[in-house]
C-alpha cells in the first residue's frame, strides 16, 4: 500500500506548488513511482507539473451518465461499472518519475460529491501499485467535511504568511480531530514567507497548538517559471522554496 501525503489550505496560499514540490522530492530523493492526484475541481496541479490533461473525473462520469441517458449502446457488451472502471485508466497521465489523474470541474449542476467519491475510490485502488501518493485537495475545508481525505500518512496543511491564513489552519486542524479522520500525522508549513514575518506567524501558530513544519520562503523561480508556462518541477535544487521544502520533509521523515 502507498505512502500518502496530502495537502490542506485555504486558497491562494501556494498549496499546489507545495504539492508539485513534494512530487519531484519523492522522485528524486525515494525514486520510487508516484501517482499524483489533483482533487481540487480547479485543476491546475498539471501545470505545476509540466504536464497536458487530456481527460479528467468530472467529464468522464458526465460523459457515462449521458451515455446512460440516450441508451447508446456500450462498446464490448460492457457494464456502465466496467466502462467507466476503462476511461479512468485510459485518463491516466503519465510522466517521467509519476502518473496523474485529475477530477476537473463536473460540466453538469450539482455538488461535486459523486466525483469526489470517484477520485477516492480510484485512489484507493490505485495505491496498491505506487510507491507514494500525492493529493492536492481543493481549498478550504470541504473535502475534510465531506471525509473525501481518508487513510492519510502525512496531511501537510499550507497557510500564506497571513494571520488569517493560520487560523483557517487551525480550523483544518481541529476538523481533523472533530471527525476522526484516518491521518497518521499532520503539520503546518507557512509559505511564501518574507523577511522577518515568519517569526511572528511561527509564535501564533505555537499558540494555537499547531506542529509547524517549516517555513517555505518566497521564490521569483517560482513566479518566473509560471510566467513562462514551465512546470516548478524543473526548479533548481538551490531554489530556495525547494531548498526550504526539501529541509521539511527531510525533518519529517516520509518513510
Amino acid at each position: 500500500m502507498a505512502y500518502i501525503v496530502a495537502l490542506a489550505g485555504k486558497g491562494g496560499t501556494g498549496k499546489t506548488s507545495i504539492a508539485a514540490l513534494t512530487v519531484k522530492y519523492l522522485i528524486e530523493k525515494r525514486r520510487k513511482p508516484v501517482l499524483a492526484v489533483d482533487a481540487d475541481s480547479n485543476a491546475c496541479l498539471n501545470e505545476a507539473l509540466g504536464v497536458d490533461v487530456h481527460a479528467t473525473i468530472g467529464h468522464l462520469r458526465e460523459e457515462s451518465l449521458q451515455t446512460i441517458r440516450s441508451g447508446s449502446e456500450r462498446p464490448g457488451g460492457m457494464s456502465m461499472e466496467q466502462l467507466f472502471d476503462y476511461q479512468v485508466q485510459q485518463s491516466i497521465i503519465e510522466a517521467r518519475g509519476f502518473d496523474l489523474i485529475v477530477m476537473g470541474r463536473p460540466e453538469g449542476p450539482g455538488c461535486y460529491c459523486a466525483a469526489n467519491n470517484i477520485i477516492r475510490k480510484y485512489t484507493d485502488k490505485l495505491s496498491e501499485t505506487y510507491s507514494y501518493v500525492v493529493i492536492d485537495n481543493e481549498a478550504g475545508m470541504e473535502h475534510l467535511s465531506r471525509r473525501t481525505t481518508h487513510k492519510v500518512n502525512l496531511l501537510l496543511i499550507v497557510s500564506d504568511p497571513t494571520v488569517r491564513g493560520v487560523r483557517t489552519a487551525k480550523r483544518i486542524d481541529g476538523l481533523v480531530k472533530e471527525l476522526d479522520l484516518d491521518v497518521a500525522k499532520h503539520a503546518l508549513i507557512i509559505n511564501r514567507v518574507s523577511g522577518d514575518e515568519g517569526r511572528e506567524l511561527r509564535k501564533l501558530a505555537e499558540e494555537e497548538g499547531l506542529a509547524i513544519a517549516g517555513l517555505v520562503p518566497q521564490d521569483r523561480n517560482i513566479f518566473e517559471f509560471d510566467l513562462q508556462g514551465k512546470g516548478i518541477t524543473g526548479l533548481p535544487a538551490d531554489s530556495p522554496a525547494v531548498t526550504a521544502l526539501y529541509e521539511i520533509l527531510d525533518r519529517i521523515g516520509i518513510e
